[in-house]
């Protein structure tokens, strides 16, 4: 691989890192993460948080994407 074959994908990588972060700035401020159906599990110092429902919803909403973009 060659020098600007390496810098092309090392700004690919890091483009699509920058948009992955933006993704997660959003879901934040839309209070995605907190929906009912996520549990949160605590005792003492000791905290578990597993997004249930916050997953379920990503995979409908990627799958319905994925299904109208792939579709011939």
């Amino acid at each position: 691989m060659d020098l600007p074959s390496l810098g092309r994908a090392i700004v690919v990588v890091g483009l699509g890192l920058a948009a992955v972060g933006l993704v997660l700035v959003v879901a934040g401020a839309l209070g995605l993460g907190r929906l009912p159906g996520d549990l949160s599990l605590g005792k003492g110092n000791v905290r578990v948080y597993v997004p249930l429902a916050t997953c379920l919803l990503l995979s409908a909403v990627a799958t319905v994407v994925l299904n109208l973009i792939l579709r011939r």
